[in-house]
């Protein structure tokens, strides 16, 4: 029939074979100059950032005034990221550790004067501005000024701000000052009302976690674990406030209990501002310290610029030992892990170049985590008990160091953390999503087919059977006797006294100091040092962990593509940080697999 048809064609009329062809032939034409300019387009991006990565560092003017802005900066540890499959490199000097070796180099700098501390806002954790409070005290000490100028002062941002020589506020501003609080939000009612409900089990009455699937209230246990940890923690910061205003702790615990910095004048009178002026006063007293004529502009340049000046610019000495620093922050997981997530393949292959290259002579773990997976914890438990055969490894925590965190750390050779750091919660859970009382409300019916009893294991559309239950149970309980024995052996203590505070509970590093979680109350460089004295070196340099190994794709989104963002980024950009941080905490607390090993609760410290 195609060939009738084909014969009796008028002439001059195109087949339809013909015009098939074209536009076959047309579409591939179209296909192939889209994907090359799409590759040209890479390309070209690509040569933009490698050219970009190489570009002139900002130069330090003489007489210049460091600003303190640590808006854009989250994590101890910026990254070092390898995308291997495109032969790309980078290197990010944006972590808070870089920010104190920039402040450890300005005290020396004769270039730099002073640091401006102007409207500062963050998002770093108590044990981060702890350490980059010290920083500053140090940085004082060498004769050069700090300065603080806010509009508003948070709770946290006055803490960090209290140390400068002289602290200023905005006429029209406020003050927060009035001690800690933690806000828990329970899920039982949403449970019952959508029909999705959580199978719990657990081991540790303190193991909060859970509670708010569980409960509508706070129970007991949670209740003394929390007001335990907020006074250790306030009592650590009215410490340091309190030296840098001289101002007695006790009068400090009245203004907070009564408010009484709440306005500009309020805090003058206390004693905890020095002046309350607009923000060109401030600019006019730091051209007098300058010696700048009150017309002209002073130097600054930006802290980030001018860490990034030091790790780049700066005379690198090579000295014959090394200290490794690998950097543990955030949740724990399977995977190769970022600057956010701590993966299984990023620290265990630290811990591995660090044990088998014979210039690095101790380890130092930095770890800011709340715990995750059990069984990843357990992994990299293991790859440092190697580790510790050959050389020191020597921990160091930041704001948490807590459950699994805290897991990674038992077994090191001495354990450091700050006064305000979050830790213990020993203890192991696992959740279960069902969604059988939805169901039932929508009308679905589900049946299992199987050839043995324990076949189909948990369905999320069937209710919890007793024998699953059990299974699980003995599980959390096998994985938690882990746990205290793990946390026995390298604390050396018995795990009855192990089990007896642990259960789940936190401590802050006081606390845990006191109950023999933690050897010492000190920072990074504590760390570092007595990595040095264990290793018996005394001329080294530091090298820092780990490498992440990326791909493409990771590529493009990191330089902002809008097609490579995650559905996650998008999501965060449309709702704002405050709302993807509960969407986050429901979604990551429900869609957990295995039992783990995670902090129970968050504090909001403001």
């Amino acid at each position: 029939m195609l060939g009738l048809l084909i014969s009796c064609s008028r002439p001059g009329k195109p087949k339809p074979f013909h015009i098939m062809r074209f536009l076959s032939n047309v579409l591939a034409t179209l296909v192939g100059l889209f994907i090359f300019c799409m590759m040209g387009f890479f390309l070209l991006i690509f040569i933009a950032a490698i050219a970009g990565s190489g570009s002139d560092t900002v130069s330090v003017k003489d007489n210049s005034v460091i600003v303190l802005d640590l808006s854009r900066i989250t994590n101890d540890y910026g990254g070092k990221i390898n995308y291997k499959d495109i032969d790309y490199f980078e290197e990010n000097h944006d972590g808070v550790v870089d920010i104190l070796r920039a402040i450890e180099a300005a005290q020396t700098d004769p270039s730099i004067k002073g640091i401006s501390i102007l409207n500062n806002q963050s998002q770093l954790g108590m044990a981060q501005n702890k350490a980059i409070r010290d920083a500053l005290e140090q940085f004082k000490q060498s004769g050069k000024f700090v300065y603080a100028y806010a509009n508003y002062y948070t709770q946290k941002e006055y803490y960090l701000n209290s140390v400068a020589n002289a602290v200023y506020l905005n006429p029209v501003g406020e003050m927060d000052f009035k001690g800690l609080s933690s806000e828990i939000m329970f899920f039982k009612d949403l449970q019952e009302k959508s029909g999705v409900k959580v199978e719990v089990i657990r081991h540790g009455k303190y193991k909060s976690a859970v509670e708010p699937f569980l409960d509508n209230k706070m129970s007991d246990a949670n209740r003394e674990q929390i007001s335990a940890l907020l006074q250790s923690v306030w009592d650590a910061t009215i410490v340091d406030i309190a030296k840098s205003r001289n101002v007695p702790e006790q009068r400090l615990n009245e203004i907070a209990n009564g408010l009484l910095a709440r306005t500009p004048e309020m805090a003058l009178a206390e004693k905890l501002v020095d002046k309350v002026v607009y923000e060109d006063v401030y600019h006019d007293d730091i051209r007098k310290k300058l010696k700048v004529d009150a017309n002209e502009k002073y130097n600054q340049i930006d802290i980030l610029d001018y860490a990034e000046n030091i790790a780049t610019t700066a005379d690198t000495y090579l000295a014959p030992d090394k200290i490794a620093i690998i950097y543990a922050q955030g949740e724990i997981d399977g995977g190769e892990g970022d600057v956010t997530t701590i993966g299984e393949g990023s620290i265990r292959r630290s811990l591995q170049e660090a044990r088998k290259d014979d210039a690095v002579k101790a380890i130092v773990l930095r770890i800011d985590s709340p715990g995750g997976s059990a069984l990843t914890s357990d992994l990299i438990w293991r790859e440092i008990e190697l580790t510790k055969k050959e050389k020191p490894v020597v921990v160091s925590m930041g704001n948490l160091a807590a459950s699994g965190g805290y897991y990674i750390a038992c077994n090191s050779n001495r354990i450091f953390a700050e006064a305000n750091t979050i830790t213990g919660s020993i203890g192991v859970f696992g959740m279960l999503p069902n969604f059988t009382p939805l169901a039932t409300k929508i009308g679905i019916n589900t049946e299992q087919v199987s050839t043995h009893a324990n076949a189909a294991g948990y369905s999320a559309f069937k209710p919890l059977s007793e024998n699953f239950k059990n299974v699980t149970q003995e599980s959390v309980e096998r994985i938690y006797g882990t746990f205290v024995d793990r946390v026995a052996k390298g604390r050396k203590m018995t795990t009855a006294a192990v089990d007896s505070i642990g259960q789940g509970r936190v401590w802050s590093g006081s606390e845990a100091l006191k109950i023999g979680l933690v050897d010492e109350i000190g920072g990074l460089d504590d760390a570092i040092a007595y990595a040095a004295k264990l290793a018996k070196t005394e001329d080294f340099a530091t090298q820092d962990f780990p490498e992440y190994e990326k791909s493409f794709w990771d590529w493009l989104e990191s330089m902002g593509m809008p097609f490579a963002k995650s559905r996650e980024t998008v999501l965060r950009e449309e709702i704002g940080e405050e709302n993807y941080r509960m969407i986050q905490q429901i979604k990551r607390i429900t869609a957990q697999k295995g039992v783990r090993a995670a902090l129970p609760f968050g504090i909001d410290i403001r």
